[in-house]
């Protein structure tokens, strides 16, 4: 999230948000915190998450929540940033998606694409995790932290059990490149993250 917030730092305040598969709101949150005059749209399909993300966002008036899939929102030409965080990898007909986020921007707007492209070496990311949480909050808070964060782990296990069968879109960087640029984008930035599962991409809709 630190590439988010470094980012967010670069740009011109946006007056339309879209934060799409928003799950509980952490991108959201960082974005209202750098732009409170913003109008944020968390748009995230699943009830429990939006149920979360509202009580971590409830001093922020400006979020609306749109409880429905992406390919449901008709916003054509109205975002000034699209932020779409892993999730384009889990809906159907990924491609098209990366053109439904190219749609609903306006001219000179910005897209904060990251996305899982290989598969997970789950025992992998379990080990980077702990070392990154050890190192930042000593041996017991790392502890504590993965106890409550329990739920995440096994998320990451049915990831990797729907990307061997084929369910979720896996991809190299290449491949990710050449389907934003086909969709109508010219890439600012690209660079892999998350100890290179995932891609990271900055665009700027071609006129």
């Amino acid at each position: 999230m630190s590439n988010f917030a470094a980012f967010l730092e670069t740009i011109e305040a946006p007056r339309v948000i879209y934060d799409i598969g928003g799950g509980t709101g952490n991108y959201s949150r960082i974005a209202a915190r750098a732009f409170r005059d913003s109008e944020i749209h968390l748009v995230e399909p699943d009830a429990g998450m939006i149920g979360a993300a509202k009580a971590k966002l409830a001093d922020h008036a400006s979020i609306h929540y749109e409880s429905c899939p992406f390919e449901e929102i008709d916003a054509t030409g109205t975002a000034d940033l699209v932020i779409c965080v892993h999730a384009i990898y889990t809906m159907p007909s990924p491609k098209q998606r990366i053109a439904d986020l190219r749609r609903m921007l306006r001219p000179g707007g910005w897209l904060y694409l990251v996305d899982i492209g290989r598969v997970i070496d789950v025992s992998d990311w379990r080990r980077y995790l702990f070392a990154s949480l050890r190192k930042e909050h000593g041996l017991a808070g790392a502890l504590r932290i993965l106890w409550q964060g329990r739920e995440i782990g096994r998320q990451n296990k049915a990831i990797f059990e729907a990307q061997k069968k084929g369910v979720y879109w896996t991809h190299t960087e290449a491949e990710i490149a050449a389907d934003v640029v086909a969709a109508g984008f010219d890439i600012v930035e690209q660079k892999t993250v998350y100890r290179g599962y995932s891609d990271l991409l900055i665009c700027r809709p071609r006129p």
